[in-house]
């Protein structure tokens, strides 16, 4: 029997099983059904297991679980499947940024902000938090980093990319990119550059509808591009394609989908031979555009390597089948592909770390983290806080989906020990808020699915009115600097508060020490 570390030449594969290995397919990173959080993308166990074995798929990409269930939830997925699978996360924040227990770090833009005055520390940074990142995704089995954002976000209402860009400017993205794509190929798992050819100027969220950016050859060449070549100059392994309508390259056909951006400008002028992906193909921004086998088949077509995310992986592998046998989709563009897969898969597929745990959440880890947030940090008015204890008022997107606050959260314990109690709120419910003093707490920023980069509309006026009748007390900002930005005018230069990046227990602990202790 051939040993699992060992992959078969992919010439022997039959066509089914080869376009088999150019799907990715979700999976939940919890190890039981009744633990799925999200039914429409992940599959239960046996269907799951199924589908690795029988359609030979090349892929999983994983959310939720803590780091030592995700541990096992890999082992389980890679002993179903005949050929090692590559195993992917969205790890742009760390490996703790999606499973609990290893290291999560501060949203890319901070490092920006260091790098408009410490370039050279900023680096270093980016540096370290790539091999962080790297070291601790193959402790748990993951090899592929679905990382970094290389978008340059010059759009302050950007819903979606924001602070998981590294910069606003693109020197800042290109150095920083490049810097943390060295750091994790130290070791043997696989970079991402997302999202081509660059999703930074837009004021539409790719997960909800297609966004068009009608920008010039020249500005194309100048803003959006030399972040990717930077990130193809330092090894990035893989490219993921954004679900965006470039008029000036393409007026017809969004990138995912497009022979002239994948071929034309990312393989033969950009000169990239790895990995294409596609970013999720359940995403609005390509679902709108057609079905989901018409999307699959014109990728591959277009120069997709892998296809991320497909609705349903039998019917897709039977559309693509067909393509080929109709002689629409040729078995040399399979063959092209399958080439790279196999060139990637045996870079990382003989990784393995027997101490998986002792190589989490190590000092160095905590250190670089710590420096990152420090140095990082803003603050202004009369610091420390010194006004008679009021309400903690903490605001969050939804109460309902919240992580990054709990009763043991040190948003919630540090001001509870001065005697300032607990109240949380979102943008349902802050509407209701009576008007009296108040500690106040937000965490705002962008992210998929929320449509917007901003406060809420029913909130500003709130805000402006707490403000006004001078009701509140000390200001802390989790997330958005563009939320800081829209407060700034409007605050009483005595007000004290504080500017976080990260949203993390470790970002509020140094944020609130601040706080009181500046």
């Amino acid at each position: 029997m051939r040993p699992k570390s060992i992959l078969p030449p992919w010439s022997e594969l039959s066509l089914e099983q080869q376009i088999g290995q150019m799907l990715v397919i979700r999976a939940s990173g919890y190890c039981f059904d009744h633990q799925i959080r999200y039914p429409t993308w992940e599959a239960p166990q046996r269907e799951l297991s199924r589908w690795l074995k029988e359609l030979n798929l090349g892929g999983v990409i994983l959310l939720g679980g803590s780091a030592l269930e995700v541990t096992y939830r890999i082992q389980q997925l890679q002993e179903w499947a005949d050929i090692p699978l590559l195993i992917a996360a969205d790890l742009e924040e760390g490996v703790g940024q999606r499973f609990t227990g290893a290291t999560w770090f501060p949203p890319p833009f901070a490092l920006g902000a260091i790098a408009q005055t410490q370039p050279e520390l900023a680096q270093e940074y980016a540096r370290n938090m790539g091999a962080i990142t790297a070291k601790e995704a193959l402790a748990i089995g993951i090899n592929w980093l679905l990382a970094p954002v290389t978008d340059v976000n010059n759009n302050p209402a950007n819903p979606v990319i924001n602070i998981r860009a590294f910069g606003e400017t693109p020197e800042i993205v290109t150095n920083l990119t490049s810097a943390l794509i060295t750091g994790a190929r130290q070791y043997p798992v696989l970079t991402t550059a997302k999202h081509f050819p660059g999703h930074g100027d837009t004021s539409i969220d790719s997960h909800l509808s297609l966004p068009t950016l009608n920008h010039s050859l020249e500005r194309l060449e100048t803003v959006e591009l030399p972040p990717f070549r930077g990130a193809i100059a330092a090894g990035v392994d893989s490219i993921m394609s954004g679900h965006l309508l470039i008029p000036s390259w393409d007026s017809q056909y969004p990138a995912t989908v497009s022979p002239q951006i994948l071929t034309h400008q990312l393989r033969e002028n950009l000169g990239f031979n790895g990995l294409i992906v596609t970013d999720a193909l359940v995403m609005g921004g390509i679902t709108s555009y057609a079905s989901p086998e018409t999307v699959a088949v014109e990728a591959i077509q277009a120069g997709a390597d892998l296809l991320l995310m497909p609705h349903n992986p039998e019917i897709t592998l039977n559309a693509i089948l067909e393509a080929v046998n109709s002689g629409y989709l040729s078995q040399e563009r399979i063959s092209q592909s399958l080439e790279r897969i196999w060139r990637a898969k045996t870079r990382v597929i003989s990784a393995h770390n027997p101490n998986p745990l002792s190589q989490l959440s190590q000092p160095v880890a905590t250190e670089t983290v710590t420096g990152i947030l420090t140095q990082s940090n803003r603050w202004g008015g009369n610091l420390p806080l010194t006004t008679k204890p009021c309400t903690n008022l903490i605001v969050l997107d939804n109460l309902l989906d919240c992580e990054i606050v709990a009763f043991d959260s040190p948003a919630v314990t540090i001001p509870e020990a001065k005697g300032y109690p607990p109240l949380l709120v979102d943008s349902q419910t802050f509407p209701y808020l009576p008007l009296q003093p108040y500690l106040l707490q937000i965490f705002v920023r962008g992210n998929p699915f929320r449509g917007s980069a901003g406060l809420s509309p029913q909130s500003q006026p709130i805000y402006q009115q707490l403000l006004q009748q001078r009701l509140i007390q000390g200001l802390v900002i989790y997330g958005s600097p563009y939320i800081l930005d829209w407060f700034l005018p409007q605050l009483p230069p005595d007000l004290p508060w504080v500017f976080s990046y990260g949203q993390m227990s470790q970002a509020q602990a140094i944020a609130l020490k601040q706080l009181w202790s500046a």
